[in-house]
């Protein structure tokens, strides 16, 4: 057998290590091909259904802080507007102890409260985007004709814009509203204290909102 010159051994040698190279090249081409897009696209197909999901939170948030806007609502609401005329003869007196059918929050439907004021007025239902960036407010209950910013004679119709005075919480008070709906039932300030809140002066609960306790 011949002994091979170094020159063909170099070029032996050259050759072996070229087809290794070239399989490993083939081999890493075959994986890219057959798992790295999958594996982007399966990152991107995740990355979108967790973004799914966070947005769902974000509309279901949402959608509770729309649902008549009690939040931060202020646990003594103080003295009743000026201009308000104190009911001639309501169902209710102050002193009264009632239980509220009203839901305007945690911890009120059901709740037992003192009637501390009593009112002839119009009370409306408003909707409304605070003033200090919070979320749209929708179906709020309630506002009185003279918690509004010199509004024409009463009752305004459903869809009329009306500026709120009421500071019932943050960012009502100088709010543009769209009036929902108007009612000119007597309307009441009433006491409560249950374990999720107590209030004094709470506006406002409409005569409709309360019966006698039994």
């Amino acid at each position: 057998m011949k002994k091979l010159t170094p020159t063909i051994r170099f070029t032996a040698v050259a050759a072996a290590l070229g087809l290794a190279l070239a399989g490993c090249s083939t081999a890493n081409d075959d994986t890219r091909e057959s798992g790295g897009e999958d594996s982007h696209g399966n990152h991107e197909s995740a990355s979108n259904e967790a973004g799914g999901a966070d947005h769902e939170d974000t509309d279901s948030s949402e959608s509770g802080h729309e649902s008549g806007g009690h939040e931060g609502h202020a646990a003594d609401g103080g003295d009743p507007p000026a201009g308000i005329t104190k009911a001639a003869d309501p169902k209710f007196d102050v002193g009264d102890t009632v239980v509220l059918s009203a839901d305007h929050m945690p911890g009120m439907k059901g709740a037992e409260a003192e009637v501390s004021g009593a009112f002839d007025t119009t009370t409306y239902s408003i909707s409304y985007t605070p003033t200090d960036g919070g979320d749209p407010v929708e179906d709020h209950k309630w506002v009185v004709h003279e918690e509004l910013e010199d509004p024409s004679e009463a009752p305004l119709e459903k869809g009329a814009k009306a500026t709120v005075t009421a500071d019932h919480m943050p960012g009502m008070k100088g709010a543009e509203a769209t009036i929902d709906s108007a009612t000119d039932e007597t309307v009441y300030m009433v006491d409560v204290k249950t374990d999720e809140m107590e209030m004094t002066n709470h506006k406002w609960v409409v005569e409709s909102e309360m019966k006698p306790v039994e």
